[in-house]
């Protein structure tokens, strides 16, 4: 039989990952889905992730491919792999695509969101997954940053960027506020490493009061990461959304 490519949905709480990408001696999301299909294959299994989240970084919508010789249905493969990984990481659902498809190659945007709960107290059924912000924020003057950041352009100011080719394009960037919930929305083709979560500290900056939108343009002029805000912990960041 010749090798399939399969897609998968993935979504995992990243609390207790180092990350998506594998890692000697560290439990990563890849490297643990790639156990699981080693049990099922008989052999090892690449696994090629669209994203590769940071440490503590949760998804609901990650997409990877992997190629193999299963004679199993699709559905027998879902309920074999979930039964096999641990309960903070779900294959959503699994497809047969060409074997030209690469879930990181092929990707055209990624989408991620970023949740701020913005009251005293917080219920333990959310903390895990929000940045608990107790203090005053304006989200008016917030959502009024938020479109500072829709544009192409050098993202090295917002990022710990160490790339040749730091120009992403960002088609959204929105605040919205529900009830305690302060969300923020980035969709873009591609993002630097810990791009959105320093674009969320210095919004939260601008919400304090600290930082003006004046500034928020001086940091992309003279791309200086020391003008932009601090990077916003890894456990309100969550990857919605790949599209292709």
């Amino acid at each position: 039989m010749a090798e399939k490519n399969y897609k998968l949905t993935v979504s995992y709480d990243g609390t207790d990952f180092s990350g998506w990408q594998r890692q000697p001696g560290k439990r990563t999301v890849q490297g643990t889905i790639e156990e699981a299909l080693a049990n099922i294959c008989g052999k090892k299994t690449s696994v090629i992730g669209a994203g590769r989240t940071d440490a503590g970084v949760h998804a609901r919508g990650q997409v990877a491919n992997f190629k193999a010789d299963l004679r199993l249905e699709k559905d027998e493969l879902l309920r074999a792999l979930n039964a096999l990984l641990p309960d903070d990481v779900r294959i959503l659902s699994i497809q047969k695509v060409p074997a030209g498809f690469n879930a990181r190659k092929m990707a055209s945007a990624k989408v991620y969101q970023y949740r701020i709960w913005n009251s005293r107290r917080i219920s333990p059924f959310v903390f895990r997954y929000v940045l608990h912000w107790p203090g005053h924020l304006d989200v008016e003057q917030m959502a009024k940053a938020a479109k500072l950041f829709l544009r192409r352009d050098d993202f090295t100011a917002f990022s710990s960027n160490c790339l040749l080719h730091p120009v992403r394009e960002v088609y959204r960037s929105e605040i919205k506020k529900k009830q305690n919930e302060i969300i923020y929305t980035i969709e873009a083709n591609g993002f630097l490493r810990y791009m959105v979560r320093t674009i969320v500290g210095t919004l939260l900056e601008v919400g304090r009061g600290k930082m003006t939108p004046l500034q928020v343009e001086e940091a992309f002029r003279k791309k200086d990461r020391a003008l932009a805000g601090p990077t916003a912990p890894a456990k309100g960041l969550c990857l919605i959304k790949i599209n292709y």
